[in-house]
């Protein structure tokens, strides 16, 4: 009977980057799709400037950037004039390498994420679909129905499901899925354009009976539309294009002069109970869901995947104990519940009808947030919200100290000087310890006794304007976030970090830390 690391069902692009993430650190995979194909249409869209960065790990931040259009700002419109333009990379310049929205179709993407699985030697496995499994002692048997409608049990140290909002995986743990669906219809179409808001820019028309989005891809003129029906819900599957309220469109002065797609669709809000029982985890759609809002939703579930993908390799190599798999949850369920709570909040009030609602909509909101977007600490705090930038684990297990404005469970902040930037070492998807400044020698030799990649900084006023701390000690995890912020900069303060999570720090021959396999790789009861 075949055995995997890892069986991963569900071929969007989180469980295709966690597919990436795993074989690149070494552990065996298998991926399983019940669809026929890749999708064929542009579903989700944007890519947030804390996707490409992680995409460095696997060079793959350049390909997904050359490969789509940078919307370098917001255009909020009121009929038929522009209100307010926020401007991405004024508020991102010096936060991240990427201060823009990338534009980048979903069936694309996917295409490119297959490609490089494909080239590391792992095939997707289509018309493969996931029946049933049980947590036992020491792996996962998943039943499965193959291509040709027979069965076979296939065994996996663990098992994770990323088949979407309908996941037969959180069916079958019981999961719950608390939420809601909003009472809006809402519609998308690829369209080519003309006018003034065809610009390669986003834009956002609000309206009093109408609203609708623009975002700008591929060639020239060519864009998304997403919008409401606000009339005809319940006939909504049967409508087409020249059903749909024009007001909105009109006001951004668009011509339509093709549609190539066009679909209607309801939208959800839900998070799941759980993100883990036993050898089993819950990734992307299948733990979450939420409205459109921001363009949060993929970007949201590749970094499920890149938080789990290290931990699942650290614990199958003996590395790390299988608590450590239990701050996949804790750091990704409580950033799930506050997403879905803002997207909500945002998405309420750009769809709310009413007199009220029309006035805040049209009069107020446009006022207010160019006139937050002028104020350097909110358009910062926008931007960090909207390119998920800004979010960490402070309460997170792993996360500990604080070295300047630098605390454990921080993104590491972005620095770029002469000759580079403090987020090339990331590349290597490993524990490493940075200092901006001089580290001592006890530091050094405790890093090289322990494989503990160290990189030293010659210190800049740049790196205190970012928050570091000169001379101070930031042990990096392998997805680029800060475990502990040690001013002292004292090896100590690092061997315990590790020895108190039962953790090795390295793989380098000197390491004293390493645990037993056995222990490590016990997993609780289901």
């Amino acid at each position: 009977m075949a055995r995997d690391d890892v069986l991963i069902v569900g071929a969007g692009p989180t469980g295709l980057v966690l597919a990436l993430w795993l074989t690149t650190m070494g552990v065996r995979v298998r991926v399983i799709d019940r669809t026929a194909g890749p999708g064929t249409t542009s579903r989700a869209m944007a890519v947030q400037a804390r996707t490409l960065e992680l995409y460095r790990q696997l060079d793959l931040a350049e390909a997904v950037a050359e490969a789509g259009r940078r919307n370098p700002a917001l255009n909020l419109w009121v009929r038929g004039r522009r209100k307010a333009r926020l401007s991405f990379g004024s508020a991102g310049a010096g936060l991240t390498p990427y201060p823009f929205v990338l534009i980048y179709p979903q069936d694309q993407h996917e295409q490119l994420l297959v490609a490089r699985l494909e080239a590391m030697g792992v095939a997707v496995e289509r018309r493969t679909e996931l029946l049933d499994f049980e947590n036992r002692d020491g792996h996962v048997a998943a039943r499965l129905r193959a291509p040709g409608g027979g069965e076979e049990i296939h065994e996996a140290c663990y098992l994770a499901g990323c088949d979407g909002a309908r996941s037969t995986t959180r069916h079958r743990l019981g999961m719950g899925f608390e939420g809601g669906t909003y009472d809006q219809t809402f519609y998308v179409a690829d369209v080519e354009a003309s006018g003034p808001a065809a610009d390669g820019e986003l834009h956002l028309s609000l309206e009093t009976a109408d609203f609708v989005a623009l975002l700008a891809y591929g060639r020239p003129g060519q864009g998304r539309l997403i919008g409401t029906l606000r009339d005809g819900r319940e006939e909504a599957e049967a409508l087409g294009f020249a059903d749909v309220g024009q007001r909105a469109i009109g006001s951004l002065g668009l011509r339509i002069g093709r549609v190539n797609w066009f679909s209607t669709y309801r939208v959800h809000h839900r998070v799941t109970d759980h993100y883990r029982r036993g050898r089993v985890f819950l990734l992307g759609d299948a733990a979450h869901i939420h409205s459109p809002a921001g363009g949060q939703g993929m970007n949201t579930g590749i970094g499920d995947a890149i938080n789990l993908a290290w931990k699942l390799a650290a614990v199958l190599k003996g590395q790390a104990p299988d608590s450590l798999l239990d701050s996949y949850e804790a750091e990704r369920l409580p950033f799930a519940r506050r997403l879905v709570a803002t997207t909500d909040r945002v998405f309420s009030l750009v769809t709310a009808e009413g007199g009220l609602a029309d006035l805040v909509r049209t009069r107020l909101a446009p006022v207010l947030a160019a006139a937050a977007f002028r104020a350097g600490p909110a358009r910062e705090a926008m931007f960090r919200t909207l390119s998920q930038t800004g979010l960490r684990y402070r309460g997170s297990p792993l996360s500990q100290g604080i070295a300047g404005r630098v605390r454990g469970g921080d993104r590491l902040p972005w620095v770029a000087c002469e000759g580079g930037d403090n987020f090339e070492p990331l590349r290597a998807i490993t524990w490493q310890v940075h200092v901006y400044g001089a580290a001592g020698d006890g530091l050094r030799a405790w890093c090289g006794e322990n494989g503990l990649p160290l990189h030293v900084f010659g210190w800049h006023p740049r790196h205190g304007g970012a928050g570091f701390a000169r001379d101070a000690a930031y042990l990096v995890r392998p997805d680029t976030y800060v475990a502990l912020a040690d001013p002292e900069a004292e090896a100590a303060s690092l061997g315990r970090y590790f020895s108190e999570r039962a953790m090795v720090p390295g793989e380098g021959p000197g390491s004293r830390l390493r645990v037993p396999f056995a222990q490590a790789s016990a997993a609780p009861a289901p």
